[in-house]
């Protein structure tokens, strides 16, 4: 019998006016000054990033046994629901029209498409879908289409997430009152390192889009990648970016970088997988409560290296054969690993307690 699937309203963007925008603004900044002191400084990361691999992995695995249950690991799958086409020149980013990597632009996907994925990713056990598009920033008519696609996946009991550009306050305002728990932005890499990488968005623009999802009241999804000929001190830059948000994201994805043909950085060297793991380490001790998550490049980690990862405080993975355009794990072989580990997943875990 076929299934019915979840019907969204439309949505209506109303833009607020030039003065209310600008004093929204001010706000904003003034807030941004009287920001609290802060928690972690750059040196006090790299101190911990240069501890002794074993004391490392003991400090992160206490803290992470004080914040989190045991064998509490989430499943979430990314779908990129609109392909290709970005104007930016993220030196990483294989969706870039400034890079010849063979992906071809696409439209948004349409509403029952991607509950067709978003109920195949629930079935597969995931509690969490994101979706991706590649915009620099949306106009109002994406973030249109993109609430309706957030309110047919919400029907399903999902969570939800996005990942679309850089927002402006109203456009965070109408993705949260369609029922988005999660928006994702990264900050890439530390200040001092990321004008290598990209040059077509500020720092700031990351922060501002960041302040504007937060003041919405949805939960921030935030973190960088690793592996992009950044020095240990840039490691540190970033870690202490992030745990000095005030608040912490709540979701913080560390990245592997997937080295794609056609892009900037497809000749990068490689980051040593025990410097992953002290990533890791690090991100789950300067923040307790964050999930911390394997994102791209898990396929190039390997099991032991991911094992060593839930050790020291990663407990979210990105579920699925692909995260946006690249390759990920497949579903059968991130159950082996989790069953060799001995680790359930939150679904797994619900339905043991309902036994």
């Amino acid at each position: 019998m076929a299934q019915d699937l979840p019907t969204a309203q439309p949505v209506r963007l109303r833009r607020p006016a030039p003065q209310a925008k600008a004093k929204a603004k001010a706000k904003a900044k003034a807030k941004a000054k009287a920001k609290a002191p802060l928690r972690w400084s750059v040196a006090a990361v790299q101190a911990l990033l240069e501890l002794p691999l074993l004391d490392l992995l003991n400090r992160a695995q206490a803290v992470h046994r004080a914040h989190w249950p045991e064998g509490d690991i989430e499943l979430a799958t990314l779908l990129s629901v609109k392909t290709g086409g970005c104007p930016e020149n993220c030196g990483y980013c294989p969706q870039s029209v400034e890079f010849d990597t063979g992906v071809k632009a696409q439209k948004l996907m349409e509403v029952d498409e991607v509950v067709r994925a978003a109920r195949a990713a629930r079935d597969a056990g995931a509690t969490r879908f994101c979706m991706g598009a590649a915009w620099r920033a949306p106009k109002d008519r994406d973030v249109e289409k993109v609430a309706e696609l957030v309110e047919a996946v919400k029907g399903l009991g999902l969570q939800t997430c996005a990942t679309l550009g850089m927002l402006e306050p109203h456009q965070a305002q109408a993705l949260k009152t369609a029922g988005l728990d999660y928006y994702n932005h990264n900050l890439d890499t530390a200040p001092e390192y990321y004008g290598d990488i990209v040059d077509t968005r500020s720092y700031q623009d990351r922060l501002d889009t960041l302040q504007n999802v937060r003041a919405a009241g949805i939960s921030v999804c935030c973190g960088g990648i690793v592996g992009m000929g950044e020095a240990p001190v840039h490691r540190a830059g970033l870690i202490a970016q992030l745990a000095n948000l005030d608040p912490y994201p709540e979701s913080v994805p560390i990245n592997s970088l997937v080295r794609v043909p056609g892009t900037p950085l497809a000749d990068s060297e490689p980051i040593d997988p025990l410097d992953f793991v002290r990533m890791i380490a690090v991100a789950r001790i300067t923040m307790p409560r964050a999930r911390v998550r394997l994102s791209a490049g898990r396929q190039q980690l390997g099991e032991a290296v991911q094992a060593l990862c839930f050790l020291a405080g990663a407990n979210s993975i990105f579920y699925g054969d692909k995260l946006l355009v690249t390759g990920n794990p497949d579903v059968e072989a991130d159950r082996q690993l989790l069953a060799k580990l001995g680790l359930k997943t939150r679904q797994a875990a619900a339905q043991g307690a309902q036994a």
